[in-house]
């Protein structure tokens, strides 16, 4: 069970007269969202608060106070074993934190400094994706090279997809986790780290050293042109300082290509930035228009209104993609985008993360991140999911009330694509919003697509032949597979799109494949599971093989072109161009 943490220092100046230093996502376990939090923070001692609730008047904070240091001295004159004292008092602040809301959080000094890093969008390493789950199957042998980023230490050595990792610096990492490789790979810049690793095809193992550098960390991973005239830009890696940027130059690109439609992809983008999300929705809407609104307490006490600050906004037809792990600043965006309709929003419903996080500076380049106020959309729908009732994790792995939610509550008539059918209610939602197209939502939820598509979901067995798939694209890139010499992948191309012709699946590669599962039982995957879901064995055979010669990016366009979603947003773009028309002539419907 793995937990990624961001946080962020960027004054937000939207707001006259305020210097708002706070950045926003979601936290999620297992489904890869995370914490995102802010800065600027007063310290007040306990002592001088005191309890608002009645039951509990007569335990004022000088008195819990001595409670805690009365069992802190108690637990060290009495204890049998050795005591870490600093993981006890951080075991201490995360549980008083607990007790409020999913998003408070502490940061111990290693956490802190990784999220800064991740803030920064660059970090101090090699350059490598690596994997040890994938799609949920855990590797049973440790942790493998995925692909190499252009330009960085591992590209110039050397290292390939596939990869097993044997040893960092001499230390056995055969049963190190993603995380353990991923801690022990960063260190200092210009600091040298040597690898050990397994490659298919050599039958010794291969050393490889490399000079820490900085390695960017782009949050759109994949703009291209989709078909023809329409563009397709996937800002899935957060909203960080450079997102808007990324953004604009992203589309001016496609632009020049003949992009006249857009699909955004923010599918698992677990958000970031606050003003990166006002800037990003600025693209698309009028200078002046809210983007969100702000309410909490301390300087949030009145509702902000953050507004649109594009001069020359795009018109073009937008598409927004979004599902249950787009969360916080993705949601203010698609919540933006939806509200004044200027774009659809095709997917499923997303994480529902509208709680504010601003972080105070602790000790010793500690933290932690106490949520101050909430977010709501420009019509008044608040983007928090409920989390006062069920345990912490249905929260996270969204196990709730939306799980019998029929697939069509958010049908719309195609044949009026104005006129847009408002969703059913799921039970316990907030107050119902109109918004300006004239449909009706309900806040407390997250952001309801105007086009519900839910994503297949994933069988144990389709788990397993992505398992083996990944295993036999090792071999079959480094040219020993009898017969498909040709598919050797001796160098990464980078900034390609593979071609259809480009190392096909054929009925001899698939043959291959099946010769491969047989050999090797521990997979358990029988060929004739191969034939029952041929179309995804190929689809991922395809995948990892294309990811291996052309990179990660160019893979995960082979999976977008028979991604559900993505065809729907497709079809979807005529009525997007209509809402477009309209919002470019200041038309207000009503549906």
């Amino acid at each position: 069970m793995e937990v990624a943490r961001q946080f962020e220092k960027s004054p937000s100046h939207y707001h006259a007269g305020w210097l708002n230093k706070f950045t926003i996502t979601a936290l999620a376990v297992i489904l890869g969202a995370a914490v995102f939090g802010g800065t600027i923070g007063n310290s007040r001692k306990l002592g001088s608060f005191t309890s608002n609730n009645a039951k509990n008047s007569y335990r004022v904070a000088d008195e819990i106070e001595k409670d805690y240091n009365e069992a802190i001295s108690t637990i060290t004159r009495n204890y049998s074993g050795d005591i870490d004292h600093e993981k006890a008092t951080q075991a201490a602040i995360q549980g008083m934190l607990s007790t409020l809301d999913p998003h408070s959080a502490y940061f111990p000094y290693t956490e802190f400094k990784k999220l800064k890093e991740d803030q920064d969008s660059r970090f101090y390493g090699i350059g490598v994706t690596i994997v040890q789950h994938r799609d949920g199957v855990p590797r049973r042998d440790g942790v493998y090279v995925q692909s190499v980023v252009e330009g960085t230490p591992a590209a110039k050595q050397g290292l390939k997809y596939g990869d097993r990792i044997l040893e960092v610096d001499g230390r056995d990492a055969r049963d190190w986790t993603s995380e353990q490789v991923s801690k022990n790979v960063r260190g200092s810049l210009g600091e040298p780290v040597t690898l050990k690793v397994e490659r298919a095809g050599s039958e010794t193992p291969l050393y490889f050293t490399m000079v820490r550098d900085a390695v960017p960390l782009p949050t759109i991973r994949n703009a291209y042109m989709i078909r023809p005239g329409t563009g397709y830009i996937g800002l899935t890696g957060g909203f960080q300082r450079s997102s808007d940027d990324e953004l604009s130059k992203a589309m001016k690109r496609l632009e020049e290509q003949g992009m006249r439609q857009l699909i955004l992809d923010l599918r698992g983008n677990p958000g970031g930035l606050l003003d990166q999300a006002i800037d990003v929705a600025s693209e698309f809407l009028p200078r002046g228009l809210t983007v969100v609104t702000v309410k909490g307490r301390t300087e949030y006490s009145e509702p902000i209104l953050y507004k649109s600050t594009g001069s020359d906004p795009a018109t073009l037809p937008l598409v927004i993609l979004i599902n249950r792990n787009s969360a916080s600043a993705s949601e203010i965006v698609a919540g933006a985008v939806q509200d004044h309709g200027r774009g659809l929003i095709v997917g499923e419903t997303s994480f529902g993360k509208g709680l504010v996080q601003r972080i105070f500076q602790l000790p010793f380049n500690t933290g932690l991140t106490l949520t101050t106020a909430r977010y709501y959309t420009p019509y008044g729908r608040s983007l928090q999911r409920d989390y006062s009732s069920g345990s912490l994790y249905d929260y996270y792995t969204r196990h709730d009330q939306s799980e019998n939610q029929p697939s069509g509550n958010s049908t719309r008539n195609l044949d009026s694509p104005l006129s847009l059918a408002s969703p059913t209610p799921p039970p316990q939602t907030g107050q119902p919003v109109q918004t300006a197209v004239g449909r009706v939502f309900y806040g407390g939820g997250g952001i309801t697509p105007d086009i519900e598509v839910k994503e297949p979901p994933n069988t144990p067995a389709r788990l397993r032949i992505a398992e083996a798939a990944f295993h036999f694209t090792r071999h079959l890139a480094a040219g020993v597979v009898p017969g498909l010499e040709s598919y050797r992948v001796d160098k990464v191309q980078y900034g390609k799109n593979a071609r259809p012709t480009d190392f096909p699946i054929t009925d001899r590669v698939l043959e291959a494949f099946r010769n491969f599962v047989r050999a090797q039982p521990d997979f358990r995957v029988q060929p004739a599971q191969i034939d029952e879901e041929l179309d995804f064995a190929k689809l991922r055979l395809r995948q990892d093989i294309v990811t291996a010669a052309f990179s990660n990016d160019a893979g995960a366009r082979v999976l977008l072109d028979s991604d559900v979603q993505v065809l729907r947003a497709l079809e979807a773009l005529p009525d997007a161009k209509r809402l477009a028309d309209s919002a470019a002539r200041g038309v207000v419907w009503r549906g």
